[in-house]
């Protein structure tokens, strides 16, 4: 719906047999709303027992529960994560907020239908292809290095509200990283624009980690954007970035002798998964 999904970097299994397998890790959210009077609200279990027994005999995997969503597995490696809501019926054209089901923390306000309006309400085309730079980059270090990188949602705020836009994919890119670095060398909090608003979401990861990971990207672009020729300059984005961001059709020429390209080899749009 915010068109900013990539498609995952592929696991591989081996069988007994030797033949090797790839899987796909990625998960897709597909919330489950029960919409009633409030004094007919059952508790958290209830919901969440009545969604696992609906589809925990849909796939071979099966389904577990976890304390937000019960999460159904598939032979490919992906799963669809089914969060779920109880929301109010409204009277007199009164709007209700949704409470997500949490096992452990109870109802918790919570509308994912109001952060995709929120960043459609800002976005562009060009915006939404930072964040799946971001995602993809965000993908790749987390592959590379064993460790965990902010969420898609953390990202895709942080972009939102730090765009710096030029006619230049690859300059608005390094920009907007630069203006991403400045808010969090002051202060580093990523704050949730919507229900619950102002809800700190960067408190789970690594301030160290995650500023290293930006300040090298950050450097790469500047040494990217800064080489004379097109291709080896794209190769220093492709490190971080990952091999989806391909170079191949990039002019392997010095800027000297041809015309300076306008933006750079975009990453895969036609994306499956978060």
């Amino acid at each position: 719906m915010m068109h900013t999904i990539v498609n995952p970097l592929p696991n591989y299994e081996t069988d007994d047999d030797g033949n090797v397998k790839t899987l796909y890790p990625y998960d897709l959210d597909d919330g489950v709303y029960f919409v009633d009077e409030l004094e007919n609200r059952k508790s958290e279990s209830t919901y969440h027992n009545w969604i696992y027994d609906a589809v925990k005999d849909h796939t071979s995997k099966g389904a577990i529960k976890k304390n937000t969503c019960v999460r159904v597995l598939y032979a490919d490696g992906h799963n669809i994560d089914l969060p779920i809501y109880f929301k109010e019926k409204e009277t007199d054209g009164e709007k209700t907020i949704p409470q997500l089901a949490h096992k452990s923390e109870k109802y918790v306000d919570s509308d994912p239908r109001e952060f995709y309006k929120w960043f459609n309400g800002k976005a562009n085309n060009q915006l939404k292809r930072l964040v799946r730079y971001l995602k993809a980059w965000r993908d790749k270090q987390n592959k590379s290095y064993n460790t965990k990188m902010p969420s898609g949602l953390i990202l895709t705020i942080l972009a939102t509200n730090h765009y710096a836009s030029n006619d230049r994919d690859d300059i608005c890119f390094r920009d907007t990283l630069k203006e991403i670095r400045s808010e969090l060398e002051d202060d580093f909090i990523c704050e949730r624009p919507t229900t619950k608003e102002g809800e700190g979401l960067l408190q789970k990861y690594s301030e160290t980690h995650f500023m290293d990971r930006l300040n090298k990207l950050i450097d790469a672009g500047d040494a990217a954007i800064a080489h004379d020729n097109p291709k080896e300059g794209c190769k220093k984005w492709q490190k971080h970035l990952g091999d989806r961001f391909v170079c191949a059709n990039v002019e392997d020429k010095s800027r000297t002798e041809s015309k300076s390209y306008s933006a750079p080899a975009v990453i895969n749009v036609n994306a499956t998964s978060a």
